[in-house]
């Protein structure tokens, strides 16, 4: 079994790992995302991206990133805690953190056959679909219905905590 440890590289070597991997005939998968506070819709996301090829690379957005795109109270974990997370699934080989926005860079630098998505998109409406088919790489939607978010989960904590609060908060 990989040291989860080891599971995080930098984008320059996990373009090496996916050049390498390309030229041994293996297909190469990358997916993306904040993966703030883990739940079950990002475990299937990922295992069934990982169905899609023999080599999954995930794509973090860094802390500043998951800022700039969820506003100041995101994310709810560090990014040293959400990858040591996601370094402990099966269906996981490679993990890059990226400062970026989009992950746009990350793909133009890894080059993956497939550029997995959750099901919240279609193949039309992915950002970067037209980045991936530069160098003839698809678009693939993958993972359970879009029932579970952390946005989500975050409002039913809150809602919940209001409507029963903790002893020492009446």
């Amino acid at each position: 079994m990989t040291d989860p440890a080891s599971k995080l590289v930098s984008r320059a070597h996990a373009a090496d790992l996916a050049e390498a991997a390309r030229g041994a005939g293996r297909v190469v998968v990358l997916a993306n995302g904040a993966f703030d506070l883990l739940h079950v819709g990002h475990v299937r996301y990922l295992a069934a991206a990982r169905q899609l090829g023999d080599l999954l690379i995930v794509a973090v957005n860094s802390d500043a990133s998951v800022r700039g795109l969820k506003g100041p109270d995101r994310p709810i974990l560090p990014e040293t805690e959400r990858v040591e997370l996601l370094s402990h699934l099966a269906c996981v080989d490679r993990i890059v953190v990226f400062d970026e926005p989009t992950v746009a860079e990350v793909l133009r630098a890894v080059r993956p056959q497939v550029h997995a998505k959750g099901t919240d998109y279609t193949p039309e409406t992915v950002p970067e679909r037209a980045i991936v088919a530069e160098w003839g790489g698809r678009t693939a939607i993958c993972g359970d219905p879009k029932d579970h978010a952390t946005t989500d989960l975050l409002a039913t904590i809150r809602d919940r905590v209001s409507a029963h609060p903790p002893p020492g908060d009446r």
